[in-house]
């Protein structure tokens, strides 16, 4: 009897869970397991607002694939996936292809511009290892600059953060914190430094406990920031960004962090989509594909209780990807199949330094307690990818 092949593709959260889970559910003679993606490591997203403001090592975010999964147990192929031929079931990469009887679609996200024009060509809208690395040079080299221009420009100086949600407020949470040492470290007057965050919805953190979200507004006050909310941009240009009001703020530094889409590669192979998102079904199948899941940002799921989509988090992608590969063990073992249903175990912000806001469970955690609770959660997950070793090799000192 054929081996099926199980193709994932992407190496996030989703996809390194369903690979590692499914390498222990099947052994080597019952299916071919491969992974595509296009870097040979692995990156924590949650972590990279720390590398881009410059308080952490962009290395300290990513692990290379190899140290991670068994590549006796699974094949990797290093590659960019280009479309997905759902009749033929064939992943077309942009050195190949590959054949599948089962396909697991975790590629990740895009930024999100909402049709503001500019954006990609005057604004840092990549949150890769490489787009964290070139924020935090740009800025160093901002500070560089100020005190060798003659007229020592206000805007360079001016860092605008596009979206008060948790990548913008946790990115300007970090740098607010850096700030001191690195205004000591270029010789610039604290005072010379404007930072903005500007939100187009009415309150920062939409939809976060509102004691949480005034707690976190006002530390980041306290350190500098200036938050513009119900404020939408209309424009990102060479110089800076105009708002919908009319008015003009110049900058040298925009950090686009508005929220994201999914993966245009589904939009191009055809599946019916909104903002590069399928709307799976509760097993996690692509709507009218028995063969076909999909997990992780190019998701949809919606709320019933509110009747929105679940947030596209690390912790529900982490959380699908358990539930797909017990599916996809199910189908080939012929047994039943699982419905998804999040358990969202609780939610923390880092604001910089020992900082941070959450809520877990039904309790408020504010300041470092939350701090706390953050690293731990960022280091459950290592636990639940590599057990001991990868929490003692890679994880974070909570305290």
């Amino acid at each position: 009897m054929k081996k099926p092949n199980i193709v994932i593709l992407g190496a996030g959260y989703a996809g390194m869970i369903t690979a590692s889970r499914l390498t222990k559910q099947l052994g080597h003679n019952e299916a071919n397991i491969t992974l595509v993606n296009k870097h040979d490591y692995h990156y924590q997203t949650t972590w990279l607002h720390e590398p881009a403001a410059g308080t952490l090592s962009p290395e300290r975010t990513r692990m290379p694939i190899n140290s991670v999964l068994d590549l006796n147990k699974i094949k990797f192929v290093k590659d960019s996936v280009v479309e997905i031929k759902r009749e033929e079931k064939k992943v077309v990469l942009e050195n190949g292809e590959l054949e599948f009887d089962y396909l697991v679609v975790g590629l990740g996200s895009e930024a999100e511009t909402f049709g503001v024009p500019g954006v990609h060509e005057h604004a840092f809208s990549k949150w890769t290892v490489n787009g964290a690395r070139e924020v935090k040079e740009h800025i160093e080299y901002m500070f560089a600059k100020y005190n060798n221009t003659p007229e020592k420009k206000d805007e360079l100086l001016t860092f605008i953060v596009a979206g008060a949600g948790f990548t913008g407020i946790e990115f300007i949470g970090e740098l607010s914190e850096r700030l001191p040492s690195l205004c000591a470290h270029y010789d610039v007057p604290r005072e010379k430094v404007k930072m903005y965050v500007i939100e187009a919805a009415p309150t920062a953190l939409p939809g976060f406990d509102p004691e949480l979200v005034e707690y976190g507004m006002n530390l980041l006050e306290s350190r500098g920031v200036e938050f513009k909310i119900n404020c939408p941009i209309k424009e990102v240009t060479d110089t800076g960004v105009t708002l919908a009001s009319g008015d003009e703020i110049k900058a040298e530094t925009i950090v686009w962090a508005t929220g994201v889409r999914g993966s245009s590669v589904i939009e191009k192979s055809g599946f019916e989509a909104m903002r590069g998102r399928i709307k799976v079904d509760l097993d996690l199948r692509a709507p009218g594909h028995q063969d076909i899941f999909v997990i992780g940002d190019c998701a949809l799921m919606i709320n019933e209780e509110i009747n929105r989509p679940y947030p596209p988090t690390a912790q529900i992608a982490m959380q699908m990807a358990e539930v797909c590969s017990h599916n996809i063990t199910a189908l080939i073992k012929g047994d039943s199949l699982k419905t998804f249903k999040p358990d969202i175990k609780g939610t923390v912000a880092s604001l910089g330094g020992k900082e941070a806001i959450g809520v877990v469970g039904t309790r408020k955690l504010f300041g470092t307690s939350a701090n706390f609770m953050k690293k731990m959660i960022d280091n459950r997950y290592l636990f639940l990818l590599g057990g001991p070793g990868l929490v003692l090799k890679r994880g974070k000192n909570p305290m």
